[in-house]
C-alpha cells in the first residue's frame, strides 16, 4: 500500500503509523464521544437507528419527545406506527425507521425481556441493526471495544492509507488489524469529529491538520 509521499509501506510500517495516528487523536480529541444525546442502551439503540442517513444535530432535536413517550421496548412493540413516523418524519426515511423501531421493540420484549444485548451477535440479529449500530452501542454504552465505520471512517481511513477497501465491514477488519483493541471505540469517535471538523468531504482542511505529517493524502493532491 502506498505510504507518506508515495513511498511502498509494509504491513508494519502502516500499523505503527497507525499508531501514531491514534495517538494524536487521542490529544486532538481527548474526549471525544458519542454525539448522540441518551441516558440508556435503549436510547442509544433508537438514536443510532434515527441517525442513518440523517444528522446526529437533527436525531438529537427529535429525541427527547420520542423518549418520553417511548421509554421502554415495550412502548415501541406497541406504538402506533402513523404517529410514530409522524415523530420521527424530519430524520428521513421515517417510514422505514418507525417499521424498524417497532420491530426491535417487539424483539427485545420476546427475545431479551425488554433489555438491549450486550452481545454483537444479538445486536446484528435485531431488525434495522447492522454492524455500525451494534458498535455503537457495545463501545458506547457497554464499553466493549469496537470499530464503528459511519460515512466520516469510511473516508478518512482512505484519505490517510489505512485501507483499499470501501465496504463497511472489510475497512472495520482492516481497522482493527491496525489500532490496539482498547483505542477501537475511541478512535471511530475521534475519526467522526476530525472528518467533521477538518478532514471534510469537500474541501478538507489539511494545512489545519494535526494528522498532516502521519497522511499521504496531501501529497497525492499536490
Amino acid at each position: 500500500m502506498v505510504g507518506i509521499a508515495g513511498s511502498r509501506e509494509s504491513g508494519d510500517e502502516r500499523k505503527k503509523r497507525a499508531r501514531r495516528i491514534v495517538r494524536k487523536l487521542h490529544r486532538l480529541y481527548a474526549d471525544a464521544d458519542c454525539a448522540l444525546r441518551h441516558r440508556n442502551p435503549l436510547e442509544l439503540l433508537v438514536a443510532t437507528i434515527l441517525s442513518a442517513q440523517c444528522t446526529d444535530e437533527r436525531v438529537n432535536q427529535v429525541t427527547p419527545a420520542l423518549f418520553r413517550k417511548y421509554p421502554e421496548a415495550a412502548d415501541y412493540a406497541r406504538a402506533d406506527r402513523a404517529e410514530l413516523e409522524e415523530m420521527i418524519r424530519s430524520t428521513g426515511f421515517f417510514r422505514n425507521k418507525a417499521k424498524s423501531l417497532i420491530a426491535v421493540g417487539r424483539n427485545l420484549e420476546e427475545k431479551f425481556g425488554g433489555k438491549v444485548p450486550d452481545r454483537l451477535d444479538d445486536l446484528v440479529d435485531l431488525p434495522g441493526v447492522g454492524r455500525k449500530t451494534a458498535n455503537v452501542v457495545l463501545g458506547t454504552w457497554f464499553g466493549i471495544p469496537g470499530v464503528t465505520v459511519d460515512t466520516h471512517v469510511t473516508r478518512l481511513s482512505g484519505r490517510l492509507g489505512l485501507t483499499i477497501k470501501t465496504d463497511a465491514v472489510k475497512i472495520e477488519r482492516d481497522l482493527m488489524e491496525l489500532i490496539p483493541e482498547k483505542d477501537w471505540t475511541f478512535s471511530s469517535h475521534a475519526l467522526i469529529w476530525h472528518g467533521r471538523r477538518v478532514c471534510k468531504a469537500r474541501g478538507p482542511l489539511c494545512g489545519a491538520c494535526g494528522l498532516a505529517r502521519d497522511c499521504p493524502w496531501p501529497a497525492r493532491n499536490r
